[in-house]
Order: C-alpha cells, then structure tokens, then sequence
C-alpha cells in the first residue's frame, strides 16, 4: 500500500526554513523512504497526552505524524529538544 504524505500548514512555514539545507534533503528522503511504504514499521508510537501520533528519527530531528487511512499527516518536524511542546499546539488542527 502507498500512502500519501499530507503536511500541516506550519511545516513548510515555520518548521523547515531554520533547518539547513542538507538536513533537510535528509529529512525528505526519509519520509519518501520511510513513510510512504510502511509507516508503522519505521515509526514510534507516542504516549500519554500524544497517544495515536508517531514519530519518525531523522538524527536530530522528529517528524511527528498520525496515520489516517491511506494518509499519513505530518504535523511537525522540529529539532528534538521543542519538537513535544510544539506540536501539542497543533494537535487540534483540522484540514478544511
């Protein structure tokens, strides 16, 4: 099964510009990789108040997502020490 990859608006405005250039290209063919094919075997689930989220390691970097079906969401791909108290603020977003 393919899934597609589906991203909250503040990852590619707020998550992505501070991230150099390199990493990122590392981070994308990650998820290419990764999350297209099987997300659940290359994911972590989280706990507690994120519990049915995962998350992804990419060095230094967490991608947080939620696997919807054929879909897979990605909420936020922030460095690992702001990744957790970032992304409770957009758990609660919903796409239109």
């Amino acid at each position: 099964m393919v899934y597609a990859l589906l991203y909250h608006p503040k990852v590619a405005t707020e998550d992505l510009p501070p991230i150099p250039l390199n990493i990122q290209h590392r981070i994308a063919r990650a998820l290419e990789a990764r999350l297209t094919s099987a997300p659940e075997q290359h994911g972590e689930p989280l706990k507690g108040t994120l519990k049915g989220y995962w998350k992804l390691r990419v060095g230094d970097y967490r991608v947080v997502f939620k696997i919807a079906a054929t879909e897979v969401w990605i909420f936020g791909i922030l460095h690992r020490k702001q990744i957790y108290e970032d992304i409770r603020r957009r758990i609660d977003w919903r796409p239109r």
